[in-house]
């Protein structure tokens, strides 16, 4: 199980078993390089803990634990969470800031304690078979077990064709769990308990003063900032010239002592590459700046990545998150992003979009809306080359709906009308009444908000973020043993930033708004007025052109499949070859599915 991880961990290997138990760890050797060995216990070797990730409040914990009476071995962030856990017990997890995936062994308890992070940075999956109870930071080591049975999970598959990703609890495999963002199982003889220690609260604080705001933005991001550069290894920054990771970078500037090292890639096709800008501002912030071109081999990459993801996986920005980790790999271990700002500020266009869509929705009675706006839908074209906002034939169906109806289905991979044409007709069967928009449900309805962009923004930090943004960055950059931290990710900045008014975060059409306004006395104008640019290749073209051959083989030539309904697929091939519709986004979530297949099925 531990070498299907060695990825994750190339510097070091430790595994501790004993009756009834057995851990182990891989370990990318970053805090105390000598002296950090995993699993790691207390002075009476009655607790194990292994850990994946940091805990950036480590030496404060320690320094409040040895006036306590614990004695520590070593400098290492994990043994913090060793005496922790012994001085406070299930209660660790809330006093630890950090992207963490951990493992306790109560051996005077018998009980195992797994618990992740509150976001979600860090993955943990579990599964049960035949009297044992397996866990890992990856699936694959789970399939490390000869029989670990692989019956897919159909409900998964579905959310799957929704959403462009499998969520938590969920995985591909019926047999098989994610442990949740901000959760922690105890598993003993008498079962598996699971515990939730945070929740993000989105009740608005109402005061008026910008300035207060922006003065507090910028002293939490400085020291989420801070606490993130602690590594006795070298560590640097990805540059894209966007607004976050732009922010992150500043910031790193203004707290370090010697020049930051900064990463970025560039692609051929113009459309696709933002290495000028990022190049301009590492300049303007004196960075130690390293720049590569790449050319995608798309070929190898797909299947690369199809195998460190273990499961369907629809994100193509998962192949310049990989490139731009490799690029970074030469020169550092660590390096810092700018993940979290457009869930904490509202910076999708899809936000702009959803509360155009509720201007009329709260002026129009439902019935009104299902009888006036559905049938303009069904008449009208779909227009996919207008701007989004103008595309009316998904505007009016979005409208026709409720609030989280119309955001689940306009931002679907495959739209609920779509979704019954694309599986076959078996595939249905089995799923009984299952429906996916019953993975946001939950969310929507638990967001302590009546505000309708609050509780779209709390669905998306419980879902898109945790497990499609995070997992993309994750499997991204480990693949090439690379730690990544995201300062806008603390879980005291979310805490800040939910708590700001969403009138202050998207302004108009504008998103942002209150980050942007405080980050002006640190970033240049042209920074933070620049259009938003996607992180993303060109997959369109890559269908009509390189990838034509292998997409056509991997998709129609599969004999294995009986998910997918095989005329509509020939029908959506057929208009993105001939240039009627963009089909690129059902297409790339059809070839990572076969991908998938291939790997592990």
């Amino acid at each position: 199980m531990t070498r299907t991880l060695r990825h994750r961990g190339p510097d070091d290997e430790g595994i501790f078993v004993a009756p009834g138990i057995g851990i182990g760890h891989n370990r990318l050797s970053i805090i105390d390089i000598a002296g950090g060995h995993q699993p790691i216990s207390n002075e009476d070797e009655s607790v194990w803990v292994i850990l994946n990730g940091e805990i950036y409040n480590y030496t404060e914990l320690r320094s409040w634990l040895t006036s306590r009476g614990h004695q520590f071995r070593t400098h290492s962030d994990t043994e913090s969470i060793v005496h922790l856990y012994e001085e406070v017990g299930e209660k660790c997890f809330e006093l630890l800031r950090g992207m963490f995936a951990i493992a306790i062994w109560d051996a005077r308890e018998r009980r195992l304690v797994l618990a992740r992070d509150r976001i979600g940075k860090k993955p943990l999956f579990y599964g049960r078979h035949n009297g044992q109870f397996l866990f890992g930071s990856e699936l694959k080591a789970l399939l490390a077990l000869k029989d670990f049975p692989r019956t897919v999970d159909a409900e998964a598959l579905s959310d799957y064709w929704s959403l462009g990703y499998i969520p938590s609890p969920k995985t591909i495999y019926r047999a098989a769990r994610k442990v949740r963002p901000a959760h922690y199982l105890v598993v003993s003889n008498s079962g598996v308990r699971e515990s939730c220690y945070w929740k993000l609260s989105f009740r608005a604080n109402e005061r008026e003063d910008e300035e207060q705001w922006c003065e507090e933005i910028l002293d939490t991001l400085e020291e989420a900032t801070r606490i993130r550069l602690m590594s006795d290894v070298p560590l640097g920054a990805f540059l894209s010239g966007g607004v976050d990771s732009s922010a992150v970078v500043a910031m790193m500037a203004r707290t370090s002592k010697s020049p930051v090292k900064t990463c970025s890639i560039g692609f051929e096709e113009e459309a696709f590459n933002e290495a000028a800008y990022a190049r301009d501002l590492a300049m303007k912030l004196g960075t130690n700046h390293i720049e590569r071109t790449v050319k995608p081999n798309a070929i190898d990459v797909i299947q690369k990545l199809a195998w460190h993801y273990d499961e369907p996986f629809a994100d193509s920005s998962a192949i310049p998150t990989y490139y731009v980790s490799c690029a970074a790999r030469e020169s550092v271990t660590v390096a810092l992003g700018g993940d979290g700002g457009d869930e904490n500020f509202a910076g999708y266009p899809r936000y702009y979009s959803d509360t155009f869509d509720n201007r009329f929705r709260r002026g129009l009675p439902p019935r009104f809306r299902a009888a006036v706006f559905g049938p303009l839908g069904k008449l009208y074209p779909p227009m996919p080359w207008a701007p989004r906002v103008l595309r009316g034939k998904y505007r009016f169906q979005s409208i026709a709906q409720g609030p989280l109806e119309g955001y689940f289905a306009s931002n679907s991979v495959f739209r609920p009308h779509e979704k019954s044409r694309i599986l076959s007709d078996d595939f249905q069967a089995s799923l009984a009444d299952y429906d996916s928009l019953t993975v946001m449900e939950h969310h929507y309805d638990e967001a302590d908000t009546d505000d309708p962009l609050s509780r779209i923004q709390y669905v998306d930090i419980k879902t898109y973020l945790p497990d499609d943004v995070l997992v993309k960055v994750d499997r991204a950059s480990m693949a090439t043993s690379l730690e990544v931290r995201a300062p806008l990710l603390d879980h005291k900045f979310m805490e800040l930033a939910a708590s700001i008014p969403s009138r202050l975060k998207l302004a108009g059409s504008s998103g942002k708004y209150i980050f942007k306004k405080a980050l002006s006395s640190i970033l240049p104008r042209e920074t933070l007025e620049r259009q938003k640019h996607g992180f993303g290749v060109p997959v369109c073209e890559w269908f009509r052109g390189e990838l034509r051959q292998f997409a056509y083989d991997a998709i129609f030539q599969n004999k294995n499949d009986d998910c997918l309904n095989r005329s509509y697929l020939e029908e959506i091939w057929r208009q993105h070859q001939s240039r009627q519709l963009d089909r690129s986004a059902q297409l790339w979530a059809v070839l990572m599915y076969m991908q998938w297949q291939r790997a592990f099925a």
